[in-house]
């Protein structure tokens, strides 16, 4: 038994080392985004107050259609590296260029749903792809 013992303990430092990287990598990702807030002059989103007109960019993480009120809804969520905020464009199924990974810039009203931050039908602007 002890030998089994043994044979574990790598495997569980090994696990340490992976998640203490990939927390390191994931503290990096959202410092550098943060960096971009700042550069491009845009608001950041923890700071973001209800009603109030901002523009945000960021990273965008998950896509989805989820109609609402029976009217197709494209629904993302846009990180900046300090919090994360709601884009929905109602009456849309799909927008070109709107993917996962894809850096926007987005500009609107922001609203509070459920307690997170909204933007609903925002001028938005696609970052190039070639400078991510």
């Amino acid at each position: 038994m002890s030998g089994a013992t043994r044979s574990d303990r790598p495997a569980g430092r090994f696990r340490r080392m992976l998640s203490r990287f990939s927390s390191t990598q994931e503290e990096l990702q959202s410092q550098e985004l943060q960096q971009e807030t700042a550069a491009v002059g845009c608001t950041p989103i923890r700071q973001c107050q209800d009603r109030e007109v901002v523009t945000v960019t960021g990273t965008l993480r998950a896509v989805t259609l989820r109609p609402r009120a029976g009217v197709p809804a494209l629904e993302a969520q846009l990180f900046d590296g300090s919090a994360a905020l709601d884009v929905v464009w109602l009456g849309r199924r799909s927008i070109a260029g709107i993917e996962p990974g894809r850096k926007i810039i987005a500009s609107g009203r922001v609203a509070l749903n459920r307690g997170r931050p909204v933007l609903f039908n925002p001028k938005y602007e696609l970052r190039p792809v070639g400078q991510e």
